[in-house]
C-alpha cells in the first residue's frame, strides 16, 4: 500500500503499517514480535479493564 493510500486509511491501520515496518526494518525475527506484540497486547488489554 503506498503512503498515498494509507493518508485515508483507518488510524489502526496506519499503525499496523507502521509497526510491520519498525519490525522489518530492524531485522526482528517473527516468533519475537509475536512474543513481544502479546506482551504489549496483555497490557493495553489490562489499561482497557481498568478503565472500566
Amino acid at each position: 500500500m503506498s503512503n498515498h493510500g494509507l493518508e485515508n486509511a483507518p488510524e489502526d491501520v496506519k499503525l499496523a503499517v507502521d509497526l510491520i515496518y519498525l519490525l522489518e526494518s530492524n531485522e526482528i525475527a517473527p516468533q519475537t514480535a509475536l512474543r513481544a506484540l502479546e506482551m504489549v497486547k496483555k497490557d493495553l488489554e489490562r489499561k482497557l479493564a481498568q478503565e472500566s
